[in-house]
């Protein structure tokens, strides 16, 4: 077998397919082998394949682009320090640092080299997000790095003669949760393992010895596919700018201009806040992530994703400001801001674009992390949950409710929640009226009440957003609803992105975000605004206040099951 010097076009297609639906098959052995929740049931991953010198070819259906597109560009630490002769088939290498790979050290990057017949000829690599890895609970609390956990370099995690035991012993020693730790590390071998041997069959199949060539033309497709939508805007320079809380009293403040020249995109985040003390920082690498996310999804959503992709876009941030912080500055709640960058380059973009662009969403996952650990507890525990706030209204759309944008990560059910720790969801339910008003309505956040069984202390770090500065809308929309974090069990509003200890008897209520409105409120339909009230979307004060439309329920005040002929029009000032 020779490496072709030209890539058939069909093979090519036939490759690419392939890659897309052998990537699936490790992100599903990724899943289905992986001990945590985080990973089996909130996605928090991204898996891809990657050419002999380290370009991401593909990426598989699932994860988070601030995974995949972190990983894309850290595989170029990974390959520089182990080049091919540093490497034998079988190792398996390992690294959570912040500045080469997902931006934060609860993010382990695992990437495994390809060989045939001793010539490496692929890469494959995954990027989960740890249950936990020392140091203080994920929080913002921290003022340097070491304070945030276990940082491993790019390391052998395993090699041809079995692991890497004294490593493995380290991360043990070091977290809450050395099992499932451990657990979803070996999980990501496994993956990593499987799409190598699908690979390598594909491989046999179609007769090739590698695949760099093949590779190379599926990048250039994309490439081209994106510098083709990029001729078809106007030429000029586009402004934005936005606010997110920050830590405490110190909120934060982004700033873009986006110069379209031709077929490339400049992205410059000059005029943002310098680094902060506390760890809301990004790395430069988490921006681009998110920033060459922002750009295909707004331009070309359905070119598939890799390094060909990421060449028309360059993206420039000051360094030692939020968008670009300086190693050892503390980085743990860096989706806290990052997550704010495609919302805002939508902003910008928006009158370049035909067509529109989404109103401003609630942006920040929200991430709550749970413990209980006092000397009476029968079971001590540690677990991350996920939450979403609401989309923002879409040219021609509502936004959607309690849907994570722009990661791709899930909430758990309940059910999975309650069994593995002795939390108890009271409430987890759509909240009224915190879409944002407007021809469409921004996506509704949720209502998600929690307390504690078993009479001991617990505490919570909630890594959330937008409770001082909600969505905005867009073209007339109105904001969405901001956040809260409140023990209702004392009235007291909580502390967020910090440690908060609570009381046995604590109920615990969280009120996410909503998304911003597109289009004047006014100029949606009746018709669609009493659907809102029927289905408990809007209130019958929001549909007068903000739309101009009088409905009256006429049922029984105390049914709670309320049909729609049981609401009527009375009038509406349109």
């Amino acid at each position: 077998m020779t490496q072709a010097t030209s890539a058939d076009p069909v093979v090519v297609g036939l490759v690419a397919n392939r890659l897309h639906s052998l990537l699936d098959e490790q992100q599903a052995a990724l899943v289905n082998t992986a001990f945590s929740p985080v990973v089996r049931e909130s996605l928090d991953l991204a898996c891809a394949v990657f050419d002999s010198d380290g370009n991401m070819i593909g990426q598989s259906s699932g994860g988070t682009p601030g995974h995949i597109n972190a990983m894309a560009t850290g595989m170029e630490h990974i390959v520089a320090t182990y080049p091919p002769h540093a490497l034998a088939d079988g190792d398996v290498l390992l690294t959570n640092d912040p500045w080469m790979t997902a931006g934060q050290i609860n993010d382990l990057t695992v990437a495994t080299p390809v060989f045939r017949e001793g010539t490496l000829v692929a890469w494959f690599a995954s990027c989960c997000h740890s249950p936990d890895i020392g140091g203080r609970i994920l929080s913002a609390a921290a003022t340097e790095v070491y304070e945030e956990g276990l940082r491993l370099p790019i390391l052998k995690l395993r090699t041809a003669e079995g692991p890497n035991a004294t490593l493995e012993a380290l991360i043990r020693a070091n977290v809450r949760t050395p099992d499932e730790t451990m657990g979803d590390l070996y999980a990501q071998v496994a993956a990593n393992q499987v799409g190598a041997r699908s690979l390598t069959a594909m491989m046999d199949e179609f007769g090739l010895s590698g695949i760099d060539d093949i590779a190379a033309e599926i990048m250039r497709r994309s490439e081209q596919a994106l510098r083709t939508a990029l001729r078809a805007l106007r030429d000029g320079r586009y402004e934005a700018r936005m606010t997110s809380d920050g830590f405490e009293d110190e909120p934060i403040e982004l700033a873009v201009a986006v110069t379209i020249e031709g077929d490339q995109v400049s992205i410059d985040y000059a005029g943002s806040s310098p680094q902060s003390r506390h760890g809301v920082n990004v790395v430069l690498n988490y921006t681009r992530a998110y920033t060459s996310f922002a750009v295909k999804a707004a331009l070309a959503p359905d070119v598939p994703h890799n390094a060909g992709s990421f060449r028309p876009v360059h993206v420039t941030a000051p360094r030692g400001s939020v968008l670009n912080c300086v190693d050892p500055a503390p980085v743990a709640s860096r989706h806290l801001v990052g997550h704010f960058l495609p919302s805002l380059l939508f902003e910008a973009l928006r009158p370049a674009v035909p067509g529109g662009l989404p109103a401003t969403s609630s942006d920040a996952l929200w991430m709550t992390v749970w413990r209980g650990g006092d000397l009476a507890e029968p079971s001590p525990f540690t677990l991350t949950v996920f939450g979403a706030g609401g989309v923002g209204g879409r040219p021609g759309k509502d936004g959607l409710n309690t849907t994570g944008f722009p990661t791709g990560v899930r909430a758990a059910p309940t059910e999975v929640l309650e069994t593995l720790t002795p939390l108890v969801q009271t409430r987890r339910e759509l909240r009224p009226d915190s879409g944002g008003p407007g021809a469409y309505r921004g996506g509704l956040g949720q209502r998600v009440e929690v307390r504690r069984s078993g009479g001991n202390g617990w505490t919570v770090n909630a890594n959330i957003d937008r409770v001082e500065h909600p969505a905005p809308g867009a073209e007339g929309g109105l904001p969405g609803a901001a956040g809260d974090f409140t023990d209702t069990a004392t009235g007291a509003r909580l502390p967020r992105k910090r440690l908060v200890r609570l009381a046995p008897e604590a109920h615990v209520r969280l009120l996410f975000p909503g998304g911003g409105g597109y289009g004047p409120a006014t100029e949606r339909p009746v018709a669609r605004v009493l659907d809102d009230v029927v289905n408990g979307y809007v209130s019958l004060e929001a549909a007068r206040e903000h739309y101009g439309v009088d409905i009256e329920y006429t049922g029984d005040p105390e049914a709670l099951v309320r049909p729609p002929e049981s609401y009527t029009v009375r009038g509406h000032t349109r």
